[in-house]
């Protein structure tokens, strides 16, 4: 389930700025306004699937459901040109796709006998979906469209779609998962009420310039590194293919790491310390791709350390996240609790995120030769990173500040009696 979930969404989330930028010749702007686009499903999803899921249908069913159209909508996206087009394809898919996120984790921890030893090995292997993938389409890139790569990237669409139409038919061989049907009718609103305590709301309140943060990644890295990458040792091309989303992975591939290391840490380490390190990763990356040029290593050694950031990044923040979610929440609203997180990941910080992401790559982009009375030449990645970087250090002093101290879950059990 896993696998397939997280395939379906790296086949094309890596490369679609680029494919827009340089293939459909969009702005900043408009290409930040699309990735905003995109989101805006996950603020509604959470309000159907969350309550779907918790009070009328089986989790199973409604995920082979939302997949199948999703599959339908996406295809789509690899021949539309139109920009208004295109943007109201990509408002309906984050409505069927970005929900499915939440209720996979749902199904999970509705079905694993112990949440820290057991969650951290099944959603490992959504990490190896995306490693495939990436390397799935750098090769095919590399290999059939190597004249003209750009427009190649459509493929990942078509890619995608297939993956989709696979996992809405694996989605009904999934362990039944009943609704809960609670005592209120509004699982969502239920949910929220519990939201509004500690640590939840800080976590929640946090988590909002966290995905802007993490958008900026998804954004722009893809660029950042094809242009690196054509300057690399001819291997790197040999293992990751073309264009930077193959090499991309080397962040997923960290991430199988420490998602397969974090349920050593989960009861000996404090929530809050372990949110720290993944902030102190967020900052760590980014500093480390704005200044490429003036740290005094290889480039290729610093960024593959930059992306390697990723593991701690995902494993001590956002995969911590979800279960900092469900054990602090009550059984029949955990799937409209999860699906409210995913709304502030995937719904309000990508919107956010999207549209900062495109004002700051306007801000970073440097002029062309003077006096050619063109907008603008490349981008200026020094300033553009600066800007995440920053911003990360600013949430590490919130979350030190604010976020609550609890004792680590081996720490309490082992506490006299």
């Amino acid at each position: 389930m896993m696998f397939l979930q997280y395939s379906i969404w790296g086949a094309w989330l890596p490369f679609l700025f680029s494919f827009l930028k340089d293939h459909r010749h969009m702005e900043p702007e408009k290409i930040g306004g699309m990735f905003a686009a995109g989101a805006v499903g996950a603020i509604f999803g959470p309000f159907f699937a969350g309550q779907i899921a918790d009070r009328l249908l089986a989790t199973e069913k409604l995920l082979a459901i939302l997949h199948l159209v999703g599959a339908l909508l996406i295809w789509q996206l690899a021949s539309i040109e139109d920009y208004t087009v295109f943007l109201c394809f990509s408002v309906a898919y984050g409505f069927m796709y970005a929900p499915t996120m939440a209720l996979t984790n749902s199904l999970a921890f509705h079905h694993l006998a112990d949440r820290d030893r057991d969650f951290g090995r099944v959603r490992l292997w959504g990490t190896f979906g995306w490693i495939v993938v990436g390397l799935a389409i750098g090769q095919w890139l590399l290999r059939m469209h190597s004249d003209d790569v750009i427009a190649g990237k459509a493929d990942t669409f078509r890619l995608s779609s297939l993956l989709g139409f696979a996992m809405a038919a694996y989605s009904l061989t999934l362990p039944h998962t009943p609704p809960s049907r609670g005592q209120r009718s509004n699982a969502a609103l239920e949910a929220l009420g519990e939201i509004k305590k500690q640590p939840l709301l800080t976590l929640f309140l946090l988590t909002i310039p966290v995905s802007c943060i993490h958008q900026f990644y998804f954004v722009h890295t893809e660029s950042f590194l094809g242009a690196k990458q054509a300057q690399a040792p001819e291997f790197f091309k040999t293992i990751f293919g073309a264009g930077g989303g193959g090499l991309m992975t080397i962040g997923q591939m960290s991430e199988v790491l420490v998602l397969g290391a974090i349920t050593l840490f989960a009861k000996r380490v404090s929530r809050k310390t372990l949110l720290a390190v993944g902030l102190v990763a967020y900052a760590a990356r980014m500093a480390l791709f704005a200044y490429v040029d003036v740290i005094p290593l290889p480039t290729m050694l610093t960024l593959v350390v930059g992306l390697a950031l990723h593991g701690p990044i995902f494993g001590c923040f956002i995969f911590l996240a979800f279960m900092i979610v469900d054990e602090e929440t009550t059984g029949d609203v955990r799937a409209s609790a999860q699906s409210l997180y995913n709304l502030v990941i995937v719904g309000i910080g990508v919107i956010v995120g999207s549209l900062v992401a495109g004002w700051v790559a306007k801000w970073a982009t440097l002029p062309t030769a003077a006096g050619d009375g063109a907008a603008g030449g490349g981008t200026d990645y020094s300033r553009l990173f600066s800007v995440p970087m920053w911003a990360s250090l600013v949430c590490l002093s919130l979350l030190l500040t604010f976020y609550p101290y609890k004792r680590p879950a081996l720490a309490q059990v082992e506490e006299p009696r």
